[in-house]
């Protein structure tokens, strides 16, 4: 998720389960939600860094427990400095906690797979039932935030009294409506995976398929088969009357088996590569001096696609291998 979406649901958070909490905890609430986004500075580092970096030590439950307790430590300085205003350590940490936790929980949902449970396992978990930045779920947690705060004005005007805490309401709603309407991408997910399934592309039988929300509409998803020789983009609308054409599908197909691309599979860049992309494909490039392995992952993220980039001569031994920003979206940056 971006970072406006993850401190909208933290504020949310804090308004309907602890609403009470002074100002300096609220700070940490929101600073717990949003910490684990640091990792995407891993970028100005270079493509080896950020593939290490980007959604994993920081995106692991291990470190929402550790930013928790982070954030924490200034209310536990402040109150062995001072004894007549202390706040105990567990009214910062818990919904500090909280907030980390539900930063996973959200970052879980889209595709852009994150090692929960490094550092003792490397796999990476991605459900892909929205996007990255999903304009519904922005647009509720918003509502759920200051329609409550308008209403608050108007109640201040005529002078009304309020029955609790300002905006608990709104963001319990806010949070209720979120969980519903992952459910719904949940079922939307499930129908695309369905019909991504059912059919034949250029006459081979679907090997893996996984399907991707689209941003704006919970109807639309982008779907990636991959057969025996291919890979497959195809559209894939769901819903009441919706239809559903592979034919439609833009085809890649995978280059056939040699001794550079086994070799270039092998090296260790690649295997690194490997663990991370979801759907990868290898071009195959005559060169000069031998051949050029070019590793890309299909997979749609946000942000900066790193590709894998093995030289090797004619008889396959690897002259060079390094990891590369993808050029375009390096150009978009």
């Amino acid at each position: 998720m971006d970072p406006l979406t993850h401190g909208l649901a933290s504020y949310a958070l804090k308004r309907a389960a602890f609403p009470r909490v002074a100002r300096p905890v609220t700070l940490a609430i929101l600073l717990a939600g949003t910490i684990a986004d640091l990792d995407s500075l891993s970028e100005y580092f270079g493509p080896s860094a950020f593939l290490n970096w980007h959604r994993t030590y920081f995106h692991s439950l291990f470190a929402a427990f550790l930013l928790a307790l982070l954030v924490s430590v200034p209310f536990l300085l402040s109150n062995r400095r001072s004894a007549g205003t202390q706040t105990p350590l567990l009214t910062v940490f818990k919904p500090a906690l909280a907030a980390a936790v539900l930063h996973l929980v959200m970052d879980t949902c889209q595709n852009e797979g994150l090692e929960l449970f490094w550092p003792f396992s490397a796999r990476r978990f991605a459900l892909d039932w929205v996007a990255h930045l999903d304009l519904w779920l922005l647009a509720i947690l918003l509502a759920g935030i200051f329609l409550p705060m308008l209403s608050g004005l108007v109640t201040d005007e005529i002078g009304a009294k309020s029955k609790g805490p300002r905006g608990r309401v709104g963001a319990f709603l806010a949070l209720a409506t979120m969980l519903l309407y992952l459910a719904v991408r949940f079922a939307m997910h499930h129908s695309a995976m369905a019909a991504l399934q059912s059919r034949t592309y250029r006459g081979e039988q679907p090997r893996r398929v996984a399907a991707f929300a689209e941003s704006s509409s919970p109807f639309r998803w982008h779907g990636i088969v991959e057969t025996e020789s291919a890979l497959h983009d195809v559209e894939v609308d769901v819903g009441p009357g919706a239809g559903f054409d592979a034919e439609s599908a833009v085809t890649s197909y995978k280059p056939e088996s040699s001794p550079a691309l086994d070799a270039a599979r092998n090296s260790a860049v690649a295997q690194r590569f490997l663990q991370v992309a979801r759907f990868p494909r290898a071009t195959v490039e005559k060169t000069p001096e031998g051949f050029q392995v070019l590793l890309r992952d299909y997979t749609p993220t946000s942000g900066w696609h790193v590709e894998a980039l093995i030289i090797s001569d004619p008889s396959g031994k690897t002259l060079s291998q390094e990891l590369i920003w993808d050029p375009f979206s390096r150009m978009l940056h």
